[in-house]
């Protein structure tokens, strides 16, 4: 209890010092501000674990300090405190997601007991939420120790992000580490089944998981080929992790009901030019190269990696027989987003549209540049919080309302996913070598065997060798690669960044969605 901190806006907040005074009594620690304003600006320089809010304030009121709180911290329980007992108001405040609601003159004991309620509510919720995490606790530790086929990573991995978003939820920091602990030991046994089955499962056989270069024909190609004449809409969102995807979804399950959710894996290496090429040709980056050259850029080539998407696309389209009307857009800006949103009614009379979404990658690439957005997005939970209010602002969530009036089909995937790195491995390599963090492809690589994952021949997984000694290598679980010279400047500044491009649950294991509107 000592350490809980309240803070109480009130314009009249001289008044309660009666009320103050009890709660301090009480062993709370009390701040004030007297508007909605100077609420939030103490709310940013303190930390807070309860607000009491006046309704009525000049100024800044206390329904849109409310909006304000919750758009800052979604978490944080927020009173209304009122001398009005108007249903609108209370309706607004109730949708504004208040944790209780007191109607002045408030009693010392209805505090006292507002305040015992929710937090210790809170605390009920973190002893459930470790107790039901220790229990699974020892479950997935089994299922790690042993050898699993994918659909057992794809429980697991599941399972994992679960808990760590409960755990996060509930704030509870001893029980993150455990997990934390966990899922690096997850990953770790993830990269030796990778080594041991990743070329098999790219023949696609018996129990081999989804990968890139099979999407559009196995889950989108059935539902245009349906008798239904409904537009199907394939949304590819650039660089979504799974925990991503489930951050996201509340906000679109009043519009939709989700007809599949899966989790397929991305192929090696896990960057937009191989994996997001594969899924539209619908093969892997050696047959991309050996049937389409001039649309393959080498690794050193200068332009861009990703500039004829639709062009391969349109080629498996025609190779399976699909002469129909599809559009094609890429958003890379605001700009781009809003102009497309503009014409979205347009895209109704087209049997396919295909809309690329590219700022979570952007997201990931300005936290490493940016650091104002390194602060935003410290961790997983910052990062999936700064993904959910991409979202809820963002042409991409008003496109896909659109969508489920029209009454279409929407497929959401993913090309791969990110993950946070911190442990730098030294690799050598001449100018030609690839400059991604997680792998490295070159002909001349200087590298300790034992801390990389490596395949002897690219092409028993698909990928083509320009050079005949020509080799990839790829970083797995936290790592990243860092040459030699300034090894010290560029570990510090790529340490606890998002990279892609090598193997781990959280970028190999990404979701896709079938979604059909409500």
């Amino acid at each position: 209890m000592e350490h809980v901190s309240i803070l109480w806006a009130d314009d009249e907040i001289e008044l309660l010092k009666p009320h103050l005074i009890f709660l301090q009594e009480k062993g709370y620690r009390v701040h004030t501000a007297t508007n909605g304003q100077d609420a939030l600006d103490l709310m940013r320089d303190t930390h807070i674990d309860l607000v009491f809010l006046d309704e009525n304030m000049p100024g800044m009121g206390g329904l849109d300090t409310l909006a304000e709180i919750k758009a800052q911290r979604p978490e944080l329980p927020v009173v209304m405190v009122t001398k009005s007992e108007e249903e609108h108001i209370m309706e607004s405040a109730i949708g504004g997601k208040i944790a209780d609601y007191l109607i002045k003159p408030v009693r010392p004991n209805q505090l006292l007991m507002s305040v015992k309620k929710i937090m210790d509510s809170r605390r009920l919720v973190q002893e459930q939420s470790s107790q039901q995490y220790i229990r699974e606790f020892r479950d997935i530790a089994m299922r790690i120790g042993g050898r699993m086929d994918f659909s057992d990573w794809d429980d697991v991995y599941r399972k994992l992000v679960y808990w760590e978003m409960e755990l996060a939820e509930s704030k509870n920091t001893a029980m993150l580490e455990i997990l934390s602990a966990q899922k690096q030991e997850a990953n770790q046994q993830f990269v030796r089944a990778v080594q041991r089955d990743y070329p098999d499962w790219l023949l696609g056989g018996k129990g081999a998981p989804l990968t890139s270069h099979r999407i559009f024909k196995e889950k989108v190609q059935p539902l245009l080929r349906s008798d239904s004449q409904r537009p199907v809409f394939w949304v590819v969102i650039d660089n979504l992790r799974w925990d991503q995807w489930r951050i996201i979804w509340p906000m679109m399950n009043d519009a939709f009901r989700i007809k599949e959710e899966s989790m397929t894996c991305s192929i090696l290496p896990t960057a937009t030019q191989y994996a997001r090429n594969a899924m539209f040709a619908g093969m892997m980056p050696d047959q991309i190269k050996r049937k389409f050259p001039q649309w393959w850029i080498e690794e050193e080539e200068e332009g861009s990696k990703n500039a004829h998407e639709e062009s391969l696309l349109r080629e498996q389209l025609k190779s399976l027989g699909l002469n129909l009307k599809m559009a094609y857009h890429k958003i890379t800006n605001l700009q781009s987003g809003k102009r497309l949103l503009e014409q979205f009614s347009n895209l109704s009379q087209n049997a396919l549209n295909v809309i690329v979404y590219n700022f979570v990658d952007m997201l990931s690439h300005a936290r490493t540049d940016m650091e104002v957005i390194r602060e935003l997005a410290a961790d997983e939970e910052g990062y999936r919080s700064v993904t959910r209010s991409w979202f809820a602002n963002s042409p991409l969530q008003e496109m896909l309302r659109k969508a489920a009036e029209m009454k279409a089909v929407v497929v959401i995937a993913t090309d791969h996913g990110t993950i946070r790195v911190n442990t730098p491995i030294q690799v050598v390599g001449d100018r030609n070598t690839s400059t991604n963090l997680r792998y490295k492809m070159g002909k001349n690589l200087r590298y300790n065997p034992a801390e990389v994952v490596e395949f002897e021949k690219p092409e028993s997984i698909g990928l083509p060798k320009p050079n005949m000694s020509s080799r990839y290598i790829f970083a797995d679980t936290d790592a990243f690669f860092a040459y030699p010279n300034n090894y010290n400047y560029y570990v510090n500044l790529y340490r606890n960044t998002f990279q892609h491009g090598g193997v781990s649950l959280e970028e190999m294991l990404v979701p896709l969605a079938v979604l059909d509107s409500k």
